[in-house]
């Protein structure tokens, strides 16, 4: 009975899992922490996530500014590992984003970023100030292997996810071959470019996972334009651990 009567409080929720800040290089200038918030409330998106290449010094502020306006955010980064796999990778506290940056700092190649070649890198405050210009290159990759990145993340409590799979480059499928069974993640990701039906009528394999579809912005008005409902209690980063494992009657439509 308790179970039935908290599935009668359980609601679909929209999800756009990856986005891009100014932060990254090749996140348009428009990409402030208070824009983004700004679309994701006119595009009616309830939890956001924000995943900068290989940094998370975002986060925590557009955080702050979507829980004004009722938008949960999960705070996290788009990290490249040694096989140049793009990832997902989320974090629930503030303590274990910290702890995830250092890692990432430690581990990504000091290479000083070109801002002719590949753009700005920079950090501003919620009034659009800019707080500081990280030099180093935040598009390369990582010196460790994916699988070691998986286990860090899972060690501090994260949510592991490798990004837009489907594509011919940066994805798991592409730089790998295959999806490695033994890999632990979350779900898998799709790009806005193809529907689940299409991916899996080349990759049947995959059918069992759990699969999710964002947008990848790294323009405002690319914000929104793929959509995951997550059917869930709440918006919460352990709710939506629940829904990708589909616990509890939560679950991704």
């Amino acid at each position: 009975m308790k179970l039935t009567a908290k599935l009668k409080n359980m609601k679909f929720f929209r999800c756009d899992l990856h986005n891009h800040t100014v932060l990254s290089p090749c996140g348009d200038l428009e990409m402030s922490p208070v824009n983004i918030v700004k679309r994701a409330r006119e595009q009616k998106i309830d939890i956001l996530g924000i995943t900068d290449h290989n940094t998370t010094l975002h986060a925590s502020l557009v955080k702050q500014l979507g829980a004004r306006e009722g938008i949960m955010v999960m705070m996290g980064a788009e990290v490249t590992s040694r096989e140049e796999v793009h990832c997902l990778c989320f974090f629930e506290e503030i303590v274990t984003l910290e702890c995830f940056q250092s890692f990432l700092e430690e581990h990504l190649p000091n290479i000083l970023n070109d801002v002719n070649r590949f753009g700005y890198q920079v950090v501003v405050d919620e009034k659009e100030n800019i707080v500081c210009e990280v030099e180093y290159l935040l598009i390369s990759a990582l010196n460790v292997g994916i699988e070691e990145l998986e286990q860090k993340v899972h060690e501090l409590g994260g949510l592991f996810i490798p990004a837009h799979i489907d594509r011919k480059y940066n994805g798991l499928i592409s730089q790998l071959g295959f999806v490695p069974p033994d890999l632990k993640v979350d779900a898998l990701e799709l790009s806005r470019f193809i529907s689940k039906e299409e991916f899996l009528r080349e990759n049947g394999y995959l059918k069992n996972y759990t699969i999710i579809q964002s947008s990848d912005a790294h323009y405002i008005d690319n914000m929104g334009q793929a959509i995951t409902q997550m059917y869930m209690e709440s918006a919460s980063f352990q709710e939506v651990r629940k829904a990708l494992k589909g616990e509890d009657g939560r679950c991704v439509v």
